[in-house]
């Protein structure tokens, strides 16, 4: 811990909060504190925000193939450090390191991406119907962004927010959650040593959110606001953002479906159940929150799920074996209990799990319930913890209909074998996103984003680098 940045990153300059606050970072599998860091407040924000928009003009004229080789020299770093970076985002965000292995990689391969797009930016020209003009159409960036990423991917969420400005020409403030901020100072340590001008990226970790992001929306130099958390916090900062008219990107909550069908492939199924419930200990928005399985097969699935799960290893994320670490802290590990209680008080059945560990850290065990009652609280709520807890259904229109009756829609999972039921299936679900026959839908090459209030715009893919960049036309009369 002792070479991981721990000050406010400004200006190409590492500093302390100009009131000398700090915080501290703590260690979700032991509960101990890591380290302090500085704690900023809104006259530290100011100077980010003033860093940003001093450096726009002048990296908004850099070439494309500059601001592509910054990309692309911050991920061969990146790769470069995977244990580094992964036992810092296991020490402070508690995942095992070797799925914090798969984060550095999914993260650095944001940058591959991106570094790529940023020569592909392109506009166009014509003539109009009326043959009295000619067209040119240009695309430039946006402007300053304010970026503010959540705790659970530390590092991906970084880099899936700043490649695409880096690439389209935007500075930005980075606000990183209070929970995880060290992985966002390395990478912006990182991009220091990869080229990245002063200013262009800015970083202000701070347990004052109120206080830093609301009179950066509202005072009109930060042009664009791309945001990952809660469906709440999100509504709030489009609330915030409206009075300056800050274009936004908004990626929420979700509470996926995950749906099995009679002549589904169990192996494929449970498989995907693995991957799409008990990644990141449960804890992503893309997690299968509501299982529905078809009654010919439920009692078979459930029991190979319970299987499954029943046998993984809980324990500190930097101990070999380790299948499952801590939650994030001891409020989220409380709310997962109180929804498996509520579930249970409604007449759910514990195949698996269902009881906290004694002892430090914030654990909870990989949990199987069945027979769980529609009306039980973790059905119309993100659980975000390693909890399936299974319906069963009798016909597709049924299941669709129960499936769409959230006002979140973000992913959905489908196992069938039939080609017809799956595309007809697939194009029913009111989401952004389907993984048809498989439990991982994230992919830097693939627009991420979702429906109704799961948010607003996509993030990765090739219109990914869309949400900023602004089009310009030009009209030219024909001589």
């Amino acid at each position: 811990m002792t070479d991981t940045p721990t000050q406010l990153f400004i200006g190409g300059a590492w500093l302390d909060a100009a009131d000398g606050a700090t915080m501290p970072v703590d260690d979700p599998a032991t509960g101990e504190i890591l380290c302090h860091i500085a704690d900023a407040g809104p006259k530290d924000a100011r100077l980010a925000e003033e860093a940003a928009v001093q450096a726009q003009e002048e990296w908004a004229r850099t070439a494309p193939r500059a601001r592509s080789e910054i990309l692309r020299r911050a991920y061969e770093i990146i790769l470069d450090r995977t244990d580094e970076l992964a036992h810092l985002m296991t020490a402070e965000m508690g995942k095992p390191l070797g799925e914090a292995r798969g984060e550095v990689a999914y993260a650095a391969e944001f940058f591959r991406w991106f570094s790529e797009e940023a020569v592909r930016i392109d506009g166009g020209a014509g003539v109009l119907p009326d043959g009295r003009n000619r067209m040119l159409l240009s695309r430039r960036p946006v402007g300053p962004c304010l970026l503010i990423t959540p705790w659970n991917f530390p590092l991906a969420m970084g880099t899936r927010k700043i490649g695409p400005a880096i690439a389209a020409g935007c500075t930005m403030v980075l606000k990183p959650a209070p929970q995880t901020p060290l992985s966002s100072l390395a990478l912006a340590a990182i991009l220091q040593e990869a080229g990245l001008p002063d200013g262009v990226l800015n970083v202000v970790t701070t347990s004052r959110a109120g206080e830093i992001c609301e009179p950066l929306l509202r005072g009109g130099r930060i042009r664009k606001l791309s945001f990952t958390g809660s469906t709440a916090v999100g509504q709030l900062l489009l609330a915030q953002s409206a009075q300056a008219v800050v274009r936004t990107s908004m990626e929420l909550g979700g509470n996926a479906p995950f749906i099995v069908f009679e002549d589904a492939d169990l192996d494929k199924a449970v498989d995907g159940a693995m991957v799409a419930k008990m990644r990141n200990m449960g804890e992503a928005c893309t997690a299968a929150n509501r299982f529905f399985v078809h009654h010919s097969v439920a009692e078979e699935f459930g029991r190979r799920l319970a299987e499954r799960m029943g046998v993984l290893v809980v324990g500190p994320g930097t101990r070999d074996g380790v299948d499952v670490g801590p939650l994030i802290d001891r409020t989220g590990r409380g709310k997962v209990e109180a929804l498996v209680a509520d579930a249970v008080e409604r007449g759910a059945r514990v195949l698996v799990g269902g009881r906290t560990p004694e002892g430090p850290g914030c654990f909870y065990p990989p949990t199987v319930l069945t027979d769980v009652s529609p009306e039980s609280r973790l059905m119309d709520t993100e659980i975000f913890g390693p909890v399936a807890a299974i319906l069963t259904f009798d016909d597709e229109d049924e299941v669709i209909r129960r499936a769409n009756d959230t006002p979140w829609g973000l992913v959905g999972y489908v196992f069938t074998e039939g080609l017809d039921r799956a595309l007809r299936v697939s194009e029913r679900l009111e989401v952004g996103m389907v993984g048809l026959n498989t439990g991982l839908v994230s992919n830097p090459a693939a627009p991420f984003g979702g429906v109704k209030q799961s948010g607003l715009g996509r993030e990765g893919g090739r219109v990914g680098i869309d949400e900023f960049l602004e089009y310009q036309y030009l009209a030219m009369p024909v001589r």
